[in-house]
């Protein structure tokens, strides 16, 4: 059989197997989104049942100091939807989140929309600096102390002092050191970066140095690996094999364990905004959960259920770019 006979079939058969890989990718990404509306239906209801049965009454905090008499409670409850059975409640709700709806603020008299699209912006940017700061150390000091032994031990030493120390502390120390002493940063401000680099810093580095410690064990292994020996072969570089051949095969542990931390950087940030004296969502949801204003409290859970779904939907996209093997498995169905 020639050579010109045998093309055509080839060609066929690697483009049939492109077109399975994308519809396999296509459906687990279907499958992921799926996922995540799940996840969000079930935050919600469980949003909506922590009202149910948290202690008290939401007529208490919508009378405030007011004069409680029969007739007023009858018209807070006709106006607020109270008086409407359990189900009938819960399927109104469902509903208006479904529409982007969070209903009013108990305290602020205003929409909790608008309470929360006023401070959602200090609190993201914060968010992504931090995250932003938190992968440059962990990729830096990883890739510059693995197989690196007296190296490796003082990343060790800093990234277990790091770990160990509380972000509100760390942010303590850095506004002791480079806005009362040194003068470097303003003390408690949200204009320009210069403003935002000590809340990141303080909320970030924690986070950098345990990705660090998973990235730079993988790091480790893959430079034991069999390609890294014929990458040297080619007179490559050190630093350019840990950059460009083995730091995309020891991403995924780190890459995982990203995501999950994300979500914690949310309720990190609560604290730093208030260490700081910054906008945010952290002193919205502080003065929410003091004051009893179950729609902000809700909307921010239910809020930050959406940022861990997103979070996760792009780790899980960003695992198939990283590996080709794993878009092999969705071609195949999962199997090896």
């Amino acid at each position: 059989m020639t050579t010109e006979a045998i093309a055509p079939d080839v060609v066929t058969a690697t483009a049939d197997s492109d077109r399975g890989a994308r519809a396999g990718t296509a459906k687990r990404i279907v499958l992921r989104v799926i996922t995540g509306f799940g996840v969000l239906w079930g935050a919600t209801t469980l949003s909506f049942l922590g009202v149910r049965l948290a202690p008290g009454d939401t007529v208490d905090v919508l009378l405030g100091e007011q004069q409680r008499t029969p007739e007023v409670e009858a018209a807070i409850r006709a106006e607020w939807g109270l008086d409407s059975p359990a189900v009938v409640q819960y399927a109104r709700y469902l509903w208006n989140v479904a529409h982007g709806d969070f209903g009013r603020s108990y305290v602020l008299q205003r929409p909790v929309s608008e309470v929360i699209g006023s401070q959602a912006g200090p609190t993201l940017a914060l968010t992504g600096a931090a995250l932003l700061v938190a992968l440059v150390f962990a990729v830096v000091v990883a890739t510059s102390t693995a197989q690196r032994r007296r190296s490796r031990s003082i990343a060790n030493a800093v990234e277990l002092a790091l770990v160990s120390t509380p972000s509100f502390w760390l942010g303590i120390v850095l506004l002791s050191v480079f806005s009362f002493q040194l003068k470097v940063f303003p003390v408690a401000a949200n204009k320009g970066l210069s403003a935002l680099v000590l809340p990141a810093l303080a909320l970030g580095l924690s986070l950098g140095a345990v990705i660090s410690q998973v990235l730079r064990d993988g790091l480790e292994r893959a430079l034991d690996e069999p390609f890294a020996v014929t990458v040297r072969s080619w007179s490559v570089s050190e630093s350019a094999l840990r950059r460009r051949h083995c730091l995309r095969h020891a991403a995924l542990p780190a890459v995982t364990l990203t995501g999950w931390l994300v979500g914690g950087l949310l309720g990190g940030a609560v604290i730093i905004e208030e260490v700081f004296g910054r906008p945010g969502l952290g002193r919205v949801t502080v003065e929410a959960v003091l004051a009893q204003d179950l729609p902000v409290v809700l909307a921010v859970a239910i809020l930050s259920a959406f940022v861990y779904v997103v979070i996760s939907t792009l780790v899980d996209l960003l695992y198939l770019w990283l590996d080709p093997r794993l878009r092999r498995d969705s071609r195949n169905g999962g199997r090896r």
